[in-house]
């Protein structure tokens, strides 16, 4: 979502000079590659860009082939072998080593890619977007895009019924699985290609405490793009280290914050009592991470405490719940272990065990 964001930025900031631009986006990869599907990058035709589609070894490439789409106002897709050991080849030594195909569309008033990723930033909640990547139907140009409203469950701009109903199986594919796919498909004797991207809802971070250790892990999660919630003291806190945070609130008052499942929670208030209290409330949510700080016999109080008031954890919290939070990675500082702590929230997201990448069995990213 950063990258999007980013992207937005830039455009926006440049919208009213009149210079022409272009969306380049990774649409399929095989084998190896150092950015996946969906990355994306914004080039202008007087060669600023942002965003990245790859470790440094396409852009530039990438960048010249833009300007071609723009000056000629259409869409190409552009596929990029480096999977030869040939060291002259673009993209060996630098982390590609696959195969790679990017789209390339220039944004016109026909192209409303830009008013989609509008759209994805505005709301919070997971978003769909269906991407034609085939070249053979005149009257479904390359890049042709659609959105899917998860909330009313349709599939908008897409008025061809036939197509419809067969997007509307894959995009039911991809959201049991949580994962963009490429789909192909016979449509009318015409075989069709399609990249389906799930783009999730950005984590959501609720931090309960207002001692000195919470700034820096809003600073990880800020770097990260997370939306933050902190409740506390808020009077007694850094005013410039609460720049950025979506929503601050006042502790032992309404309103709190707004949980969904792409929302972790930690408790570090440094006080039992309040420990607790924070706890309970975090039950009664769809919090899918509650980390608590201090060492496993504090917790074991904890939950010596719920018991004594008829408390009783389900298995899901019990999976939930990381007391100590983190990652065992030595951390001691405060900024040490808001890295751990972060670290951990994604690996739980990912559902990874959080290792070490040089003893993971196959490769670094999940292929289907």
């Amino acid at each position: 979502m950063k990258e999007i964001k980013s992207i937005l930025n830039l455009f926006n900031s440049f919208k009213n000079e009149k210079n022409k631009a272009a969306i380049a986006q990774v649409v399929r990869v095989e084998e190896s590659s150092y950015r996946r599907e969906g990355a994306r990058m914004l080039i202008f035709e007087n060669g600023t860009f942002v965003g990245g589609i790859s470790g440094g070894c396409l852009e530039g490439d990438t960048l010249k082939r833009s300007k071609i789409a723009i000056l000629k106002e259409e869409a190409s897709l552009i596929t990029y072998d480096t999977s030869s050991d040939d060291e002259n080849q673009i993209g060996v030594g630098l982390g590609c080593n696959g195969v790679i195909d990017v789209l390339i569309q220039p944004i016109d008033k026909n192209n409303h890619v830009i008013d989609l990723l509008q759209r994805i930033v505005h709301y919070r909640k997971s978003h769909i977007l269906v991407t034609i990547i085939s070249q053979n139907d005149p009257n479904l140009p390359l890049g042709s895009t659609f959105y899917y409203d998860i909330d009313s469950r349709k599939l908008e701009n897409c008025y061809n019924s036939n197509l419809k109903n067969v997007l509307l199986g894959e995009i039911q594919t991809v959201l049991e699985k949580r994962k963009s796919k490429l789909a192909h498909f016979e449509l009318e004797k015409v075989t069709i290609s399609a990249f389906v991207e799930f783009i999730p809802a950005p984590f959501h971070l609720a931090i309960y405490g207002d001692n000195y250790d919470v700034y820096p892990l809003l600073d990880f999660a800020k770097i990260l793009d997370w939306e933050l919630s902190i409740v506390g003291n808020i009077q007694k806190m850094n005013k410039e280290k609460l720049i950025g945070i979506q929503n601050t609130f006042q502790k032992e008052h309404d309103p709190q914050p707004e949980f969904d499942d792409r929302t972790a929670a930690i408790l570090m208030a440094h006080d039992f009592e309040t420990d607790i209290k924070n706890l309970k409330i975090l039950l009664q949510t769809p919090v899918q991470y509650i980390g608590l700080l201090g060492p496993r016999k504090r917790y074991n109080k904890i939950l010596n405490r719920l018991k004594e008031e008829n408390i009783i954890l389900t298995d899901f919290d019990n999976q939930r719940i990381h007391a100590p939070a983190g990652l065992e990675i030595g951390a001691n500082s405060p900024e040490e272990i808001a890295a751990s702590i972060c670290s951990e929230i994604m690996s739980v997201f990912s559902n990874k065990e959080g290792g070490k990448l040089r003893t993971k069995k196959g490769p670094i990213h999940d292929r289907d």
